[in-house]
């Protein structure tokens, strides 16, 4: 250590090399610690700090025989940590004790409180063995408490020990593969360790070079934006919105760009490593160190484990990189997470756009791709809102002028209808319904078709349109030609399809009997150490040849297919449930005495039934979204894609079949499992089949919707998103058991790592996209029966969006930097979504509303071309002592009058036909022009629509041109080089020519000169 205290230091290790002995340095008392001697003993390791002069009284430990257990540590280091004062950074916890090396990854892990006064020290990098404690508590006198807790406690220090033995391999190993690591025990985290990991230079190009990550190079070469009039037009939105624009480098225009090109340290001198702190950034970083990580293993035991097996069995108990500073905290550096959370997580934020190039430089390219996307997604809802709304504003313009309204609202048209329902039910007055007819219309016009039609596009244009500005960011962020990281990672495992191997692996030991049990403790050590090598070996070799089969998976497949069907048997159920809801709670409200009551009987069961149906879903939503992780961790997916896509597959079939069953229910099943009057259908012969209002069923259909809808956005999507970080925090500060202020004073002195810990972990972007995707359902599936969705749409995505920017940069730790080019399978979803959404809505109209049927009657039965007439025309005729026995009304004089004929809705012959009560020509007329109107629907838009997609490029043209310049230039680059090198090789051999010729020797053969920046990595 310099004489200021502040020089490098470096680590030791102290090795007896002469007597084969190892020995570990730990602290002691708080003496100072005398400079040591035999510096032949001792080697330095450049990846650590040399210990100060100033320390506190150390103990050497000899440990003999530590190969025994076949393990030996090869780095015991002795840290004493910088004042406080003398760091910022160092205090902050985001580099190491030195101050210089950044912290890239950060491990925890339970640390076990010993009962001395060692337990305090401030900060530690002892990594001890497993042998060394136990040898200290040998030392120990005995313990003289009952024997049952002796034994317990000695099987618990047995597991401890055994965790202990793991994360010692592992981090041996993570040196070995070049990484530097820093321990601190010491924190105000009580029975927390952290494992700090820092990647130098060398372990960054190597790995970059790996994982074939694309760098700029030196080269920068001019952006062209097309045609001089397309980069007029695009400096004009650009300054027209410009206040809209986020403060942010990476949202500016930029006229040049660097070439970009794989990594390589042969080819050095291709990229700009003037500035090597920034080369690789704190994303890059993060991810490079994470594919450490996944490929490091421990190895000397009878199975393999990885940091996820680790993580999975406690030996680690997180892992998570770190964010880049503190954003509440006032005078703090200034850093890209602050940034964000200014002009990105802010709600006075909302009418800006989002910094997506900073969003991905510090979360990755995936996490920005969903953000872009949710971005695209709310830009185009504008329109199409601005459109339902129109549709809507429409519907109130003509509602006084809607015949069909106006003849049932004319009290001149006395038309007596029939009951409702059996006995309770009594005659009623079509003039009653006027209201109901008066707000179908708002729902239910001709501008609805046009809408449809109008979303159906719509749905299109937003593919092509997010397929053209997914190209333009593989461009900008230098994805193009890039496979995506998941498929080239993806035979690496899980934590749990290791451990089921692993089980497996061992159930076969057993029965083979191949692997012997260890020897005993008082064979000689090298017999031991010999014994645990084979051991390794061959369990080494068991667990690489065993893999799961579809038999061993048999019983879970099974189990899946058993669940899934039961869970859609449940949602038919409850759906089923609030049918019977509505039919006895509509037949108890008509016997009801107060007249207002009967008067809003529709309107009651209506609303209350919604309700029940969205708290029901709420409910189950939840349910289903655990049952779903729980089917797929019992399938036990080997990786983490094959996890994610049969988890995303799970969760939306039940979710989309929870959301949209009692939606589907009353568009095209309610009303026409009826019957007719004398001769209905029931349900447990006692409950009769509900009907539609006479405006239709439409607006019934507009109201669950409605409900469902908002309440799922509002509720679901918003209120819990805030208020469960909320009560999470609340319960972290009732267990904390202290007052507001301490906490606040203690959150502050948190160091970086230690604060991140207390986040909660990043869960994956699934939830997020399974929200904007059954909403996206409820924008384009029903559309027809209720325009105003994509409003309400577009403002919960306002607000969708800060709560998650909030969530990502405040609430959450740091997500792993993935990179992807695309969405992934969300893309196949919406486009399934939206081609099922033309046929639903073709269906919606020509069954669901009164549109066909008043077509019908205007171009074939109407006698001068109008709709006057049209009521009368669907009504059909009972004779009222045709009631079946038990089912006619209680109170016949309810109206005043004696009722021989009642009116009901439906195309029938009247009774005193020759064929009463069967289908008229008008029924089978109308059933023609439904279904000729859903094929021909269906294929124009569809047509449309594929129109639209041939019409739309998805690669822009200046795109495409930039990319092959791109490769122009590239190609130049590399025959630049080539010349160059070529030339260097030609002066070479003459100047090697001429020398020869002088010495009158051999002239030797030319060879390439090494290139001079290789020995940095």
């Amino acid at each position: 250590m310099d004489g200021n205290g502040t020089g490098p230091r470096k680590s030791m290790k102290n090795h007896a090399k002469g007597s084969g002995k190892t020995f570990l340095v730990h602290n002691r008392s708080g003496n100072h610690l005398p400079e040591l001697e035999q510096p032949s003993a001792m080697r330095n390791n450049d990846k650590y700090s040399r210990v100060p002069s100033r320390e506190k009284g150390v103990d050497i430990v000899n440990i003999k025989g530590i190969e025994d257990i076949g393990y030996v540590q090869p780095d015991s280091i002795l840290l004493n940590s910088l004042p406080s004062e003398e760091n910022t950074q160092c205090r902050q916890g985001l580099y190491f004790q030195d101050g210089e090396r950044r912290v890239d990854y950060v491990l925890t892990y339970h640390v076990k409180k010993p009962g001395s006064s060692r337990s305090r020290r401030r900060s530690s990098r002892i990594m001890e063995s497993a042998l060394a404690r136990s040898i200290r508590r040998a030392r120990a006198p005995p313990p003289r408490d009952d024997p049952e807790i002796a034994a317990q406690a000695h099987n618990i220090d047995y597991h401890e020990d055994d965790k202990l033995f793991r994360r010692e391999e592992f981090e041996c190993n993570l040196q070995e593969m070049g990484l530097e690591l820093e321990k601190d025990e010491d924190t105000k985290i009580p029975g927390v360790g952290f494992v700090k990991i820092h990647a130098p230079w060398h372990v960054l190009c190597r790995e970059a070079e790996f994982m074939k990550l694309k760098m700029p190079t030196k080269k920068v070469y001019q952006v062209n934006e097309g045609s001089n009039l397309v980069e007029k037009i695009n400096t004009f939105i650009h300054k027209v919105t410009e206040p809209l624009q986020p403060k942010v480098e990476e949202n500016r225009i930029q006229n040049v760009k660097q070439l970009s090109y794989p990594f390589s340290r042969e080819k050095q001198h291709l990229f700009d490593l003037s500035d090597r702190d920034s080369f690789f950034d704190s994303k890059t970083r993060n991810s490079i160190v994470f594919e450490i990580l996944k490929r490091t293993k421990c190895t000397k035991a009878k199975y393999i484990m990885g940091i996820t097996s680790l993580l999975a069995s406690g030996v680690y108990v997180a892992a998570y990189p770190l964010h880049d500073g503190n954003i509440d905290v006032e005078n703090t550096e200034p850093n890209d997470r602050k940034l964000l959370r200014e002009e990105w997580a802010s709600y006075g934020a909302f009418y800006k756009y989002q910094p997506i190039g900073l969003i991905r430089k510090y979360f990755g390219e995936k996490i920005g791709l969903y953000f872009a996307w949710l971005g695209v997604y709310t830009q185009m809802l504008i329109p199409a809102s601005v459109v339902g709304v129109i549709v809507f504003l429409y519907g109130c313009a003509t509602v006084d002028d809607d015949i069909p309204s106006m003849e049932i609202c004319d009290s001149r048209n006395n038309i007596t209808m029939c009951p409702l329902c059996d006995r309770a039910c009594s005659y009623w007055k079509l003039i009653t319904a006027c209201g109901t007819a008066r707000a179908s219309h708002l729902f239910d016009n001709p501008a609805t078709v046009f809408f449809s039609v109008f979303m159906a596009l719509w749905a299109a244009m937003f593919m092509e349109h997010w397929k053209r500005r997914q190209m333009r960011l593989n461009y900008i962020w230098d994805l193009t030609g890039f496979e995506d990281q998941e498929d080239t990672l993806k035979d690496h495992p899980r934590a749990e399809y290791e451990f089921r191997v692993m089980q497996k692996t061992l159930r076969k030991e057993r029965q083979s009997h191949k692997i012997q049990k260890p020897p005993e403790v008082s064979e000689e050590p090298a017999n031991k150490w010999r014994h645990t090598v084979q051991t390794a070996v061959a369990g080494l070799k068991l667990t690489e040849k065993e893999k799961l089969t579809c038999r061993d998976r048999l019983p879970a497949y099974l189990t899946n297919v058993v669940m899934m069907l039961f869970m859609i048997g449940v949602t038919f159920a409850i759906v089923f449930g609030v049918i019977l809801y509505r039919i006895s709670t509509k037949a108890a409200l008509h016997m009801s005495s107060n007249p207002t009551t009967r008067s809003n009987v529709r309107l009651t069961v209506k609303t209350t039934a919604a309700i029940i149906n969205l708290v029901v879903i709420l409910i189950l939503d939840e349910v289903y979204g655990a049952i779903a992780r729980w089917l797929t961790v019992l399938e036990v997916p080997k990786t983490d894609k094959s996890f994610e896509e049969k988890l995303i597959f799970k969760t939306f079939i039940l979710k989309f079949v929870n959301a949209f069953t009692p939606i589907i229910y009353i568009a095209f099943f309610r009303g026409r499992l009826v019957g007719r009057p004398g001769s209905y259908l029931y349900v447990f012969e006692s409950y009769r089949m509900e009907e539609c209002a006479h405006g239709g069923c439409l607006m019934e259909l507009c109201i669950q919707l409605s409900i469902t809808m908002l309440g799922k956005q509002l509720i679901q999507n918003n209120l819990f998103e805030i208020g469960i970080p909320k009560l999470k925090k609340l319960i972290r500060y009732i267990k904390s058991k202290r007052s507001t202020s301490q906490e606040v004073e203690h959150d502050k002195k948190l160091r970086r790592y230690e604060a991140d810990f207390f986040l909660d972990p990043f869960a994956g972007l699934t939830p997020e996209y399974m929200e904007m995707i059954i909403q996206f359902g409820f924008v384009t599936l029903f559309v027809a029966s209720f325009p105003l969705a994509p409003l309400f749409a577009l403002l919960n995505n306002i607000i969708e969006i800060r709560l998650d920017a909030k969530k990502f940069v405040a609430e959450l730790r740091r997500p792993i930097a993935a990179r992807a080019k695309d969405i992934g399978i969300w893309y196949n979803i919406l486009r399934g979504i939206s081609k099922v959404a033309v046929i639903i809505n073709a269906f919606v109209i020509a069954f669901t509303s009164d549109f066909i049927p008043r077509l019908v009657y205007q171009y074939m039965y109407s006698p001068d071309g109008s709709m006057h007439g049209f009521v009368n025309h669907t009504l059909s005729y009972f004779n009222v002592t045709h009631f079946q026995d038990g089912t006619e009304p209680l109170e016949p004089l309810h109206l005043g009058y004696h009722v021989e004929m009642c009116r009901y809705k439906d195309y029938r012959e009247p009774p005193w036909s020759p064929t009463p009560y069967e289908f008229s020509k008008e029924f089978w007329a109308v059933l023609a022009v439904r279904l000729s109107f859903v094929i021909i629907f269906q294929n124009v838009v569809m047509l449309m629509s594929d129109i639209v997609d041939w019409l739309i490029p998805d690669i822009p043209k200046d795109i495409s041109q930039q990319i092959h310049k791109e490769k122009i230039l590239m190609v130049e680059l590399f025959m630049k080089e080539e010349q160059g090198k070529m030339h260097v090789l030609d002066s070479m051999g003459m100047r090697a020519g001429k020398d020869a010729c002088n010495n009158h020797s051999p002239v030797p053969r030319p060879r390439a000169a090494p290139q001079t920046n290789t020995h940095d990595c």
